[in-house]
């Protein structure tokens, strides 16, 4: 998943995220709530309200609306949302998936292109941004990878959530970059695939027709157990909320699951591929 600001957009500062922090942090202590205390409140973890208010994370509706609730804050807060602007380094057409990742009890991906946002390395992701055509000025390179790198925390700041990534071996064999860059990503790869929370399937080259040749996909269910899908191609993405079509996608990444190798087929296929290069 490919989230950097296109060549041409203009990236918006994180003034706004900051202040809006500054308006929780100051309405939560003015109520005699700590972090710990506000945050299962407002329906959030802890990680995840304090992000918020250091101004590092775009603030959900949802979040907005409990908080302005919760702290009685006379739509002080509500009004302090209207003048977010998102921090640089996300495309505009990602915005939407961004604000509902962190959110994800259950967060699914199938990558049949290269290695997934949420599972790069600093090192393999920088390799991406500066490769890319157009080509980007170095302030918006390492503002793509503060934004990517600040994606990938969910892995670990949510234990809870359940994630699967189904990704083509040739992805994973494609040497996108430095024989050294991808074993340590292949490393990363293998270390994450060892948490409860996160498996890793690979889907074998050998494996024929399978359920998702029709291009890469994510899925997400929200803490309300409501479905969304994230289909994405060349420089443009669509949040899809239509459940018919939700379905569909799940019936095909289900069926994907079943086609694709074992975490355990894939943990050996992982260090095979990492031991040829």
């Amino acid at each position: 998943m490919t989230d950097e600001v296109p060549k041409g957009s203009e990236p918006e500062t994180s003034e706004s995220l900051k202040a809006f922090g500054e308006v929780v942090k100051v309405l939560r202590k003015r109520a005699g709530l700590t972090q710990e205390q506000f945050a299962p409140l407002v329906g959030y973890s802890v990680p995840m309200v304090a992000s918020i208010e250091q101004g590092r994370r775009l603030p959900s509706k949802g979040f907005v609306d409990r908080a302005e609730e919760v702290l009685d804050a006379f739509g002080v807060i509500r009004a302090a949302a209207k003048h977010l602007t998102r921090k640089a380094g996300l495309a505009k057409w990602f915005e939407g998936w961004a604000e509902l990742e962190p959110l994800a009890v259950t967060l699914y991906t199938y990558e049949n292109r290269l290695v997934p946002g949420l599972l790069q390395t600093p090192a393999y992701a920088r390799t991406l941004f500066e490769k890319q055509i157009p080509a980007v000025s170095d302030d918006k390179i390492e503002a793509n990878l503060i934004r990517r790198m600040e994606r990938t925390s969910i892995l670990t700041e949510r234990p809870e959530t359940i994630f699967s990534f189904i990704i083509e071996e040739h992805a994973l064999g494609r040497q996108v970059a430095d024989p050294e860059v991808m074993r340590e990503q292949l490393d990363h790869i293998l270390a994450l695939g060892e948490r409860r929370n996160i498996d890793i399937q690979v889907m074998a080259q050998s494996r024929g027709y399978h359920a998702g040749l029709g291009g890469p996909l994510c899925l997400l269910e929200t803490e309300e157990n409501a479905w969304y899908a994230y289909s994405e191609g060349q420089g443009t993405g669509q949040l899809i909320s239509d459940p018919k079509v939700v379905s569909i996608l799940q019936q095909r990444y289900a069926r994907m699951r079943a086609q694709a190798l074992s975490p355990e087929e894939s943990v050996s296929l992982l260090r095979e591929i990492r031991g040829a290069l």
